[in-house]
């Protein structure tokens, strides 16, 4: 699977929930996911990944714990 070759270039995605994760640059994004901004190989994104994603919980479920505790 192309997603553990460490010799390709990847972009790090993002959802509209907020959630991480990389794609190998010869294929479409899929839908639903967009270029975050990052690209590099496989290591260099997991890192920027592990450093940027530092709220685990999907976006819809932070608003609404942020809304119950308003």
């Amino acid at each position: 699977m192309s997603f553990e070759r460490e010799d390709l270039t990847f972009h790090v995605v993002l959802n509209d929930e907020e959630q991480y994760s990389i794609w190998p640059d010869f294929k479409p994004v899929p839908a639903g996911w967009r270029k975050e901004g990052f690209s590099g190989d496989r290591a260099a994104c997991l890192a920027h990944i592990e450093q940027v994603w530092t709220d685990m919980r999907p976006r819809s479920l932070r608003e609404a714990m942020e809304k119950e505790g308003a």
